[in-house]
């Protein structure tokens, strides 16, 4: 698996994730602030189309994946 696969999916899940309890019914976990991490994960990946950089790749890299 690519490191960019492993990104895309990494996003992908921050990103359900955090729409996911910030939209959520149940009052332990919902808060209107879990959008703002959607709203940076997906600004991340922006930023990341346009500069080639992405730090998630950079760790995946030093890892050694």
């Amino acid at each position: 698996m690519t490191r960019e696969r492993i990104v895309r999916i990494v996003a992908g899940s921050f990103i359900l994730l955090s729409l996911s309890l910030g939209l959520s019914d149940s009052p332990l976990y919902q808060h209107s602030h879990w959008l703002w991490f959607t709203a940076f994960v997906g600004t991340n990946l922006l930023q990341s189309g346009f500069t080639q950089f992405c730090p998630l790749e950079m760790i995946l890299k030093k890892l050694g994946i």
